[in-house]
């Protein structure tokens, strides 16, 4: 027997899930899991990012699942006496198989529902994370500092452009910091920054605020695009309708170094940038 549903999240050798890739895979569970209850938890492997409770079975064993939500790149269970925040770290992914398949070396944790469906957690590379909140998961260290959902109400362009003010930072590092905004990872900055005109290395402080309009428009839009199309093709992703994510077949910039520009046929630019990859066109982003 196979996998039912797998959500797998991997880029590369050194990224992690952005946002879209996150809330796909919320999308893609949701319906199986709303409702259903947890019958037990097996850990098989604790040694995560973060070591998994001692306890997380006995906490979450006999609860029915309330609701299932994102925070930034945080998927939040909830549960009546809690919530399970889970992160999928570089190499995580969530699978609902039959509870009938046996585990492989790196499924970590299993939640069985009632439903007969399992909750698979796998992580090769252990930089995952399953937690065990109790109160407002908002309030969790992990999240409490964080910025504004890129795709709520709070973020727009007077916003960035207010709390950009006398920094000097890259517009690019400043885009990806969590603290400002969260889930805009590398690929989608690097596809924000040129549907917006802006060159990477900008100094953040230095840009308009109709130049941040456009720009906040052009976040939402690149990660409502990428969310709709099943997020970024990854090397073994899957949605939730187990069709793999189409959104790489669109990228405009990200990984097309060297090549024409679409929109002017100039030879985009790669540099690195903070230490990421980072591809614009000199003629058109400035």
């Amino acid at each position: 027997m196979r996998a039912l549903t797998c959500f797998r999240s991997r880029i590369g050798e050194h990224t992690v899930p952005e946002l879209p890739e996150v809330e796909t895979t919320r999308r893609g569970l949701m319906p199986h899991l709303l409702g259903k209850t947890l019958r037990h938890i097996v850990v098989r492997n604790p040694r995560l990012r973060w070591p998994v409770p001692e306890d997380l079975g006995k906490r979450m064993s006999g609860q029915p699942v309330t609701g299932l939500e994102r925070r930034g790149k945080y998927l939040l269970l909830g549960l009546p006496k809690g919530t399970v925040m889970l992160h999928l770290g570089m190499s995580g992914s969530l699978s609902l198989v039959d509870s009938k398949i046996p585990p492989g070396k790196h499924d970590h944790i299993d939640m069985v529902l009632d439903s007969g469906l399992n909750l698979r957690f796998n992580d090769p590379r252990r930089f995952g994370a399953v937690l065990w909140v109790e109160g407002d998961p908002a309030e969790h260290a992990l999240l409490r500092h964080l910025g504004p959902e890129p795709l709520g109400e709070e973020f727009d362009g007077d916003y960035l452009y207010h709390i950009s003010r006398k920094r000097k930072q890259a517009v690019k590092s400043f885009l990806m910091d969590s603290q400002v905004v969260v889930g805009v990872g590398n690929i989608y900055a690097n596809e924000a920054l040129f549907m917006g005109g802006i060159r990477p290395g900008s100094q953040a402080g230095r840009i308009s605020r109709p130049r941040y309009g456009l720009l906040a428009q052009a976040v939402i839009k690149v990660l409502e695009s990428a969310i709709e199309q099943g997020g970024t093709t990854l090397r073994d992703f899957v949605g939730g309708d187990g069709r793999p994510g189409y959104f790489k077949q669109s990228l405009q910039v990200y990984g097309r170094g060297g090549l024409p520009c679409l929109n002017c046929g100039a030879a985009l630019k790669e540099i690195r940038l903070s230490n990421r990859s980072t591809v614009y066109c000199v003629q058109c982003q400035r």
